[in-house]
């Protein structure tokens, strides 16, 4: 029979490929059309209304498309809007959200050291930031600063590096990183849904009425467009931080957060400029290596890593004091406490793994799934030549978390 822990592990994986692949989708379409809209030339035979054009060639064809900067004159019969790549991207990443940092809050959301909550307001902030969030850069964007692109940017990477350094004070460091990308996200899934899709669809409906389109709807979108461009490599960088602690763990990742949204500025100023025509700024590249070094070095700038707090929480008291919890603490300290430290003494890693610490009964207990699923469902860890444990002990974990599971407890 398939037990809860294995079934969730499988649905949380089944989300997040279910979300790579739409952030693919959407990401995809929305590198092309702004390369797209960079590389269009002035022809003379163009149609009324036509703002540019170009000439593209892939899978062995040839592609001519022209842009109306406001509208063509008549409703096309066919057209395609892509907008369903954007929604289907949140709305994964939000059920993500839930399903890993809501669901186990009191071990990946929750750091007593940084403010005790308990995960029903540890999950109200979460929400809660994203959505006043929103509603503060909306307001903003709709303001007369609206009308200074150079301007709201800084103002907005001001904004995010102040959600950074709140983030710090309030969850995890992994969750820190995880709700900036989520954030701003929101920004981009939001101002396709509130904003440019709505405007696209009032130039719609102004066609199939007779009427001439008001232009300022375009210039409304372009800007929330120009918005999602620059921060769309920020949101990747966030997605694949969780894998490593060096980038999320330590009382600097504010900043990291802050040089990662100027890279990813400076990065799509390299690829806007080529498909513009404008040349190559060259500028950019060793502009973004000495963000990328400075980031590097602010990873190093950190006391040694804290042994993680000797409190259990609420789920982790279950596992504490289940039948063979005391051998499985062993194994687990004899197998996996070499790396899952906050000083790794396996050759090649700075960090603990994942920054999972393993190493004291209280953090064994804590994470208790975690272990189940990679020490004794499947034999993932420890990894390679490290790999000594014999599927006796192997049992014993899985013996101990069904005890667990089953209300099984040691007699004292």
């Amino acid at each position: 029979m398939l037990d809860t822990a294995l079934l969730w592990d499988w649905a949380s994986f089944a989300m997040r490929w279910f979300h790579i692949i739409t952030v693919i989708a959407w990401i995809g379409s929305s590198f092309y059309f702004i390369a797209l809209d960079l590389g269009l030339r002035k022809a003379p035979d163009l149609p009324p209304g036509a703002a540019g054009e170009e000439w593209q060639v892939h899978g062995g064809g040839f592609y001519h498309i022209q842009k109306y900067l406001v509208a063509p004159e008549r409703m096309p019969e066919h057209l395609i809007w892509f907008k369903w790549e954007s929604y289907a991207t949140w709305l994964s990443g939000a059920a993500m959200l839930m399903m890993v940092y809501w669901y186990r809050a009191d071990i990946f959301l929750i750091d007593p050291l940084k403010l005790d909550l308990a995960p029903w307001q540890a999950m109200a902030i979460s929400a809660a930031s994203l959505t006043i969030g929103w509603l503060i850069y909306d307001r903003a964007c709709k303001s007369k600063l609206g009308h200074y692109p150079a301007a709201f940017m800084a103002l907005l990477l001001l904004a995010l590096t102040a959600m950074a350094w709140g983030y710090n004070h309030v969850f995890t460091d992994r969750a820190t990183f995880l709700h900036l990308g989520a954030y701003t996200a929101t920004i981009m899934t939001a101002n396709v849904f509130f904003v440019i899709i709505p405007n696209q669809k009032i130039v719609v409906a102004d066609l199939k009425a007779g009427r001439t389109p008001d232009p300022e709807f375009g210039r409304i979108a372009k800007l929330r467009s120009t918005h999602n461009n620059y921060l769309t490599l920020p949101v990747i960088f966030f997605m694949l931080s969780n894998h490593y602690p060096l980038a999320f763990s330590g009382e600097w990742n504010w900043v990291i957060a802050t040089l990662v949204f100027l890279m990813g500025i400076t990065i799509r100023h390299w690829f806007n400029s080529r498909h513009a025509g404008k040349g190559s700024p060259y500028w950019t590249i060793p502009a973004t290596l000495v963000l990328f070094a400075a980031c590097v070095w602010l990873s190093t700038q950190r006391d040694v890593v804290a042994e993680e707090t000797a409190a259990l929480t609420t789920r982790g008291e279950r596992y504490a004091m289940a039948e063979g919890f005391e051998e499985a603490a062993d194994l687990v300290s004899a197998h996996c406490s070499m790396c899952h430290t906050a000083e790794p003494a396996w050759e090649g890693f700075a960090t603990a793994p994942r920054g999972l610490l393993l190493d004291t009964p209280e953090a064994v207990a804590n994470h208790a799934e975690e272990i189940y699923i990679f020490a004794g469902l499947t034999d993932a860890m420890p990894p390679g030549s490290a790999n000594f444990m014999e599927p006796a002990d192997r049992a014993a974990i899985r013996d101990w978390f069904h005890a667990a599971e089953e209300g099984r407890f040691a007699q004292n």
